[in-house]
């Protein structure tokens, strides 16, 4: 145990990974084993403690991390939560567990309820290995609220999620930096889920709404019937925009192959080549991270690789030429060409722009599945 505790201070304290790294690693390692973690213990092993040693916290030390903590309250003698989790010598986080694959909306969590109320924590976490609730008393103190203020998935997080998620870190907890902006994060998450949940099933006055601002006919039953489906398509067309709008954007945080290329200025100078004649253009660099976010779902993105060449743009995974993703075929002035791969052969679809890429994500996934299966 010794060389394994000295291990993790190596890795915590020293910075060898950032926790995006470590929170995708114990992810990978969790759905390779998903098979075998059939209980509460063996959740608790494989997910939630790496989950809360890449907090910063010793699961070694119980000075900072108490398993099975127990505060008898009232006539409940002997009840446990299963981890209590100490920031500078405070008791500061309550943590219950379910087992993997635990509908956590379906739990009850009255061992969190009560000893929330009793103790000097101020914040609790429910989780089945991979979703992670996180509650606080923000609308009646002392009292644990119903719904979480903020929810953490190791198999689905984005740079926000890393963000909020650091505050908790040890280096960086902080109980008034975490509840000056809970409240705001807690009602727009909610606020999140009702507008995925409207363009999921569009409600009529929604869509009478919008009507009312682009037509100029009586709305009529049938024509709130036929417009319904075509606003429901305007809204995922708007999202998809906005997304290729932000990725373009996004440049400075990525790292494509061992080549920097630095978001244009406003003078629209052309791409310059580079010694051995090849140029790659902003339209292969957004498609190219049009691809790493479709992709994002079934594997790491750092190992999806972009590798230009004269006549195509390739996308590798693991910088692999026999693992081919797709290949952007976009040095004709008029023409943008695709290049899809299934069973390695290659078959290529024109497209408009490079945003049309998201219609092509079956495509996509399916041949990242051939690679990664």
């Amino acid at each position: 145990m010794q060389d394994y505790k000295t291990k993790y201070h190596q890795l915590t304290q020293g910075g060898i990974m950032e926790l995006s790294e470590k929170l995708s690693s114990i992810a990978r390692r969790g759905e390779d084993q998903v098979s075998h973690i059939q209980s509460e213990e063996a959740t608790k092993t494989a997910l939630v403690l790496p989950f809360i040693s890449a907090l910063g916290y010793d699961p070694f030390d119980t000075r900072e991390v108490t398993p099975e903590f127990t505060a008898d309250v009232g006539t409940k003698k002997g009840e446990k939560v299963d981890y209590a989790i100490r920031a500078d010598g405070n008791l500061s986080i309550l943590m219950e567990c379910k087992p993997l694959g635990t509908n956590l909306s379906n739990v009850q969590y009255s061992q969190l309820y009560r000893y929330f109320a009793c103790t000097d924590a101020k914040f609790a976490i429910l989780t089945n290995g991979f979703e992670y609730r996180f509650y606080s008393d923000l609308d009646s103190q002392n009292k644990l609220d119903t719904q979480p203020f903020f929810t953490f998935d190791l198999a689905d997080f984005n740079e926000q999620d890393i963000e909020e998620i650091k505050k908790f870190t040890k280096p960086n907890f902080d109980i008034d930096a975490i509840l000056g902006t809970a409240n705001r994060l807690k009602y727009t998450n909610l606020a999140k889920q009702a507008i995925a949940e409207v363009f999921h099933d569009i409600p009529e006055e929604f869509v009478k709404f919008i009507v009312g601002n682009i037509y100029e006919g009586r709305q009529t039953r049938q024509v709130v019937e036929d417009f319904t489906p075509i606003i429901k398509e305007a809204g995922k067309l708007y999202i998809k925009e906005q997304v290729a709008q932000r990725l373009r954007g996004a440049l400075a945080n990525n790292d494509i192959d061992t080549r920097t290329i630095s978001e244009p200025d406003n003078t629209q100078e052309a791409p310059q080549p580079d010694d051995d004649g090849i140029i790659t253009t902003q339209e292969e660099i957004d498609a190219y991270n049009i691809v790493r976010s479709i992709l994002a779902e079934e594997v790491d993105v750092s190992r999806i690789v972009m590798r230009d060449a004269k006549s195509y743009c390739a996308v590798l995974l693991d910088d692999n030429n026999r693992k081919p993703i797709c290949r952007f075929h976009f040095n004709a002035k008029s023409i943008k060409r695709v290049g899809f791969f299934n069973d390695k052969n290659e078959s290529r679809v024109e497209i408009q722009a490079v945003s049309d890429l998201f219609q092509h994500r079956d495509q996509l996934k399916a041949t990242i599945g051939e690679y990664v299966d």
